[in-house]
C-alpha cells in the first residue's frame, strides 16, 4: 500500500490513504465542502488574533489508515476539533466512531455537526461540547459567509480561551445585493458609486459563493463593468426559482431597470421561456426590462486544463452551465473564473480551492455587455448593421446559399423590414436579382477573375496590419506560418484608394453599403485549398483576408450588430475551444464582442448550437420551407401508368401483360429506379414492388420551394404546409386528418400504415371521387390527400365528426400558428437588433 501527500487539485477516492502531515493547533475543522473551507481560511486572515487553526477536507480522510494518521499527528494534540458531515453517521463511520473515541480519551472537545441545517441526533451523540456551544458552532456554518465564519472561529476561542463570545449567528438574506468592500448592501449606497444615466448590468451569483468567500471573480466583474461605463448591481440568490430571490431580484430590477443581465446560476428555471408558469423564469419577467441574459461560467476546472484543452470546459460544466441554461434562452459568454488547483494555505496547512479570476475573460465580458447596451442606446437611424451572407461552397454559383432559406429575398426582406422601422437604410435592392446582381458585379471569393470586379469595401494593406499586430502573439505565428505575410494574400488588389485620398495596395472585401446597413459575403476560410473538406475543419486558421473583412466592420466600420443569414457560415466552425472560447480562439478573433444575429431554421438546432456557444449568436429560428406532396411526374408518372395499365391487363389479355412488363422493367432500368425500387431480378416479384415503391413516391413529403424569412407561406404553400403537418397524429392526442376521414368515410383500413400496392377493395365513397385509377390502397391515400386540399380549400362537405375536429384544430391553431411564423421571425430580428431579449 503508499501512503499518499494531499495534493492540490485532487480528491482522494479512499483507496489510497493519505497524509495530511497537519501539526497540532487550537482548532481543527474538517468538511466535505470547499467553500466552507475557504470562507473559514479567509476568515482566519482576516483576524488579529485568531486562533491557531487546522482545515482538513473529509474527502482525504476516507482511508482508515488517513483518519488514524491524522489523529496520531494532529487531532489528538489539539484543542478543540469540529467535523461538519454531509449524509449522517453512515457517511463516514470509521471516522466518526475513531475521532470520538480516540478523542473523548485525549480528553480534546468535539462537535459531530450536520452537513445541512437538519438536526441528527446520532451525530449529536458523538459530540462532547456543551449543548449551547454545539448549537452556536453549528448555526455559524448553516448561515455562512464572512461575518458568520469569523464569528464561528471567536466562539471557538471564547471556548478555548474565555474571551468573550461573538453575537449569535446572523442569518444571512436569501437574497440580496452585495458590494465588493461592504459585502451586503442597497441600492442608495451602489448609486454612490454609479454613474449617473449609466446602463445598469446585474449580476446574479449564488449565494453560497458569498458564504464560502469565493467573490473574487464577481469583485474583478464588478470593477471590469465599472470601467466599461457601466453600472454593475451585484445580485445574490438562492436559486432562481427560489420564491424569495425571485421577489427581490425582481424588486430591485423594477427600481433599477437593466440593459443587459450577466447570469452566473446554473442549470434551468423551467419558467417563462421553458413553459412552466409553476416556475416563472425572474430573468424574462417584466421587471427584466426585456434585458438579454448571457450565461457567464465559474468552471469548476483548473484554468491549466481550460488553457491546455480543446474542450474548454468539462461535460459536468457544459450541462450544468451551458446546456440547460440555453433552454431559459440565456446567450453564452464566457468562463471568466477556475476552480481546480488550490493554493497552500500556509497558516491553515490545508489546500484551498477557490474560484481564480482570468482577467482578460472578465474584461472580454464586460466588452460585450458594454456593446450590447450601446445597441440598445443607440438610437434606431444610427445603428449600423451588417448582414452577412454564406458563400459555400465558395463559387459564384453557391453565393448567398442558406439551408431552405431563399437567402437573397430574406436579406432583401430584412433590409425592408429595417427600412420601416427607421434605421437608415438607403437605396436598397429592389428585390432578389438585384442584390444578386450587385453583389456579382463586386469581389466575391471566386478568385478567376476578382481583380477585373468593381465595387465593394477596402482595407489599406498598412491599417490592417496594425490591427494584425494587435493579436496576440500565438495567433499571428499561426496565421503567418499557414498562409505567410498579409502581403501575399491573393486577395490584394494592387492599386486601392488610402484613407489619405491616396492609392496603395489593400484588399478587396465583398462588402457592399446601404446607407446604415451592409450586405457582405463571408469570406473562404483559405484558397487554393478544397472548401468542401476544409469548411467544417477545426484546425485550419483563416487567411489574412478574412480578418480584414472583419476588421472593417468592427474597427472602421463601427458595426453595431451583425446577422448572419441563414445555416450557415463559417465563423462559428473556426479553430478554438468547443466553448467558453480563450482571447486566442478564432471566432473570438474575427468577431469580437460585437452582437450577434442568428436567422437559422428551427429543424437544427444541434447546428444552431455551434454559432450560440462559440459566436454568442442570438438565434432567431426561421420556418422551413413549406412541405408538400411529391406526386408523380415526367418518367415517373410514366411508370405509374404503365404498372396501372399492366394490372388491368392482368387475366384479360396474356400478350399485351408480356409486353408492358419488359417495358415496365426496362425503363425503370434506364432511369435508374430499379436500383431504388430494390429489384431482386425477379419480374412478378419487382414489378410489386415498383408498385409499392411509386404509391410510397407520390406521397412523400417533400420541400416546396425555400422559406423566406420574414414572411409565412401564403395560398397553396399554406394549405399544403397545413395538411402535412395535421397528416400524422400529434401531441396531446390529436388525430391524424387522414385516419379521421379514413374512420368518417368507414374505409377500414389505416392510410398511414398500409400495404400501398394491396387491391383496394373496400368501399368507394362520393366524396372520393375524382379522376384517375382507383387501384389500390396508395390510390386511396392519394384521394383522401385530394379530399384534405379541397376541405382546406372550403370546395368540399365535412363527412364526419372526426375529421370536423381535426379540421377545427386546423382553422385554429395550425392555420394561425402557420401565419404568426413570419411576422415573428421579423418581430425577433428586430427586437435583437434593439439590443433585447428575443
Amino acid at each position: 500500500m503508499h501512503l499518499l501527500a494531499a495534493t492540490p487539485g485532487t480528491v482522494s477516492d479512499g483507496t489510497e490513504p493519505v497524509d495530511l502531515g497537519q501539526t497540532p493547533g487550537d482548532l481543527v475543522v474538517i468538511s466535505a465542502a470547499d467553500t466552507e473551507l475557504a470562507a473559514l481560511s479567509a476568515a482566519r486572515a482576516q483576524m488579529a488574533d485568531a486562533p491557531e487553526l487546522r482545515l482538513a477536507s473529509l474527502m482525504h480522510l476516507q482511508h482508515p489508515m488517513s483518519v488514524d494518521l491524522h489523529l496520531d499527528d494532529c487531532a489528538t494534540k489539539s484543542r478543540l476539533v469540529v467535523a461538519r458531515v454531509l449524509g449522517g453517521s453512515g457517511y463516514w463511520k470509521y471516522g466518526l466512531v475513531q475521532y470520538a473515541a480516540r478523542l473523548a480519551e485525549a480528553g480534546v472537545p468535539f462537535a459531530a455537526l450536520p452537513g445541512d441545517d437538519k438536526p441528527d441526533p446520532e451525530l449529536r451523540e458523538l459530540s462532547t461540547v456543551k449543548p449551547g456551544d454545539y448549537g452556536a458552532l453549528w448555526s455559524y456554518l448553516v448561515e455562512g459567509g464572512p461575518e458568520n465564519a469569523e464569528n464561528f472561529l471567536l466562539h471557538a476561542k471564547h471556548m478555548l480561551d474565555g474571551t468573550e463570545p461573538p453575537q449569535a449567528a446572523r442569518p444571512l438574506l436569501r437574497a440580496g445585493l452585495y458590494w465588493p468592500g461592504l459585502g451586503i448592501a442597497d441600492l442608495d449606497r451602489l448609486r454612490e458609486v454609479w454613474t449617473k444615466d449609466a446602463p445598469v448590468v446585474p449580476i446574479v451569483f449564488y449565494r453560497a459563493l458569498l458564504q464560502g468567500a469565493q467573490l473574487a471573480p464577481i469583485d474583478r466583474l464588478v470593477r471590469a463593468l465599472l470601467r466599461a461605463g457601466l453600472n454593475s448591481m451585484p445580485v445574490f440568490v438562492a436559486s432562481l426559482k427560489d420564491p424569495v430571490s425571485r421577489d427581490t431580484l425582481a424588486g430591485l430590477m423594477a427600481e433599477a431597470p437593466p440593459a443587459v443581465i450577466l447570469n452566473a446560476t446554473a442549470f434551468a428555471t423551467g419558467g417563462a421561456v421553458a413553459g412552466d408558469a409553476a416556475s416563472p423564469n425572474p430573468l424574462a419577467a417584466p421587471a427584466a426590462n426585456e434585458a438579454p441574459v448571457f450565461q457567464i461560467v465559474l468552471s469548476a476546472s483548473s484554468e491549466e486544463t481550460w488553457e491546455e484543452g480543446l474542450t474548454g470546459l468539462s461535460a459536468r460544466d457544459i450541462a450544468m452551465n451551458v446546456a440547460l441554461p440555453e433552454v431559459d434562452g440565456r446567450i453564452l459568454s464566457r468562463a471568466i473564473g477556475f476552480k481546480g488547483e488550490a493554493f497552500f494555505d500556509e497558516a491553515t496547512q490545508c489546500r484551498v480551492a477557490t474560484y481564480q479570476p482570468r482577467a482578460d475573460r472578465i474584461t472580454f465580458v464586460a466588452d460585450l455587455a458594454a456593446r450590447w447596451a450601446k445597441l440598445r442606446a443607440t438610437p434606431v437611424p444610427d445603428r449600423k448593421v451588417a448582414l452577412i451572407l454564406a458563400n459555400y461552397p465558395n463559387k459564384d454559383g453557391r453565393l448567398a446559399n442558406g439551408v431552405g432559406l431563399d437567402t437573397p429575398a430574406a436579406t432583401v426582406h430584412a433590409l425592408r423590414l429595417m427600412q420601416g422601422a427607421g434605421y437608415g437604410v438607403e437605396h436598397a435592392p429592389e428585390d432578389a436579382q438585384a442584390l444578386m446582381d450587385r453583389l456579382m458585379a463586386g469581389p466575391t471569393n471566386w478568385l478567376t477573375d476578382r481583380a477585373a470586379r468593381e465595387g465593394g469595401e477596402v482595407l489599406p494593406l498598412e491599417e490592417y496590419e496594425r490591427h494584425f499586430a494587435e493579436l496576440p502573439w500565438a495567433a499571428k505565428q499561426q496565421i503567418l506560418d499557414r498562409w505567410g505575410p498579409p502581403g501575399d494574400d491573393p486577395f490584394i488588389f494592387p492599386q486601392i484608394r488610402t484613407s489619405d485620398g491616396g492609392a496603395g495596395r489593400g484588399f478587396a472585401l465583398s462588402l457592399h453599403r446601404f446607407g446604415n446597413a451592409v450586405v457582405g459575403l463571408q469570406p473562404a476560410r483559405g484558397y487554393n485549398i478544397d472548401p468542401t473538406e476544409t469548411y467544417h475543419s477545426p484546425d485550419l486558421v483563416p487567411p489574412h483576408h478574412y480578418l480584414a473583412f472583419h476588421f472593417w466592420l468592427r474597427h472602421h466600420w463601427g458595426a453595431d450588430a451583425v446577422v448572419h443569414m441563414g445555416k450557415h457560415g463559417n465563423l462559428e466552425w473556426l479553430p478554438g475551444k468547443a466553448v467558453a472560447l480563450s482571447e486566442s480562439c478564432w471566432p473570438e478573433i474575427a468577431l469580437g464582442a460585437t452582437p450577434h444575429l442568428y436567422p437559422f431554421i428551427v429543424n437544427d438546432p444541434g447546428e444552431g448550437t455551434q454559432g450560440k456557444r462559440r459566436a454568442q449568436a442570438v438565434v432567431i429560428d426561421h420556418l422551413t420551407p413549406p412541405l408538400t406532396r411529391a406526386e408523380s411526374y415526367g418518367p415517373l408518372r410514366d411508370l405509374e401508368a404503365l404498372v396501372d395499365e399492366y394490372y388491368e391487363a392482368a387475366g384479360v389479355d396474356p400478350r399485351r401483360i408480356t409486353h408492358l412488363r419488359r417495358e415496365i422493367l426496362s425503363l425503370a432500368e434506364t432511369t435508374g429506379l430499379a436500383s431504388d425500387a430494390g429489384f431482386e431480378g425477379q419480374a412478378d416479384t419487382d414489378l410489386a414492388k415498383l408498385d409499392a415503391w411509386l404509391c410510397e413516391l407520390k406521397e412523400a413529403q417533400i420541400r416546396d420551394g425555400l422559406h423566406v424569412f420574414g414572411q409565412s407561406p401564403e395560398g397553396r404553400q399554406e394549405r399544403d404546409l397545413a395538411i402535412a403537418l395535421a397528416r400524422v397524429p400529434r401531441g396531446a392526442g390529436a388525430a391524424s386528418i387522414l385516419r379521421a376521414l379514413a374512420e368518417d368515410l368507414s374505409l377500414g383500413f389505416d392510410p398511414l400504415d398500409c400495404d400501398m400496392a394491396a387491391t383496394w377493395t373496400g368501399p368507394r365513397p362520393e366524396a372520393l371521387s375524382g379522376e384517375g385509377k382507383w387501384r389500390s390502397a396508395g390510390d386511396t391515400v392519394e384521394r383522401l390527400e385530394e379530399l384534405c386540399q379541397r376541405l382546406l380549400d372550403g370546395k368540399a362537405p365535412v363527412p364526419g365528426p372526426a375529421s370536423a375536429a381535426v379540421l377545427d384544430e386546423i382553422e385554429t391553431k395550425l392555420r394561425p400558428a402557420i401565419a404568426a411564423c413570419g411576422p415573428a421571425e421579423g418581430a425577433g430580428l428586430l427586437t435583437g437588433l434593439d439590443g433585447r431579449a428575443v
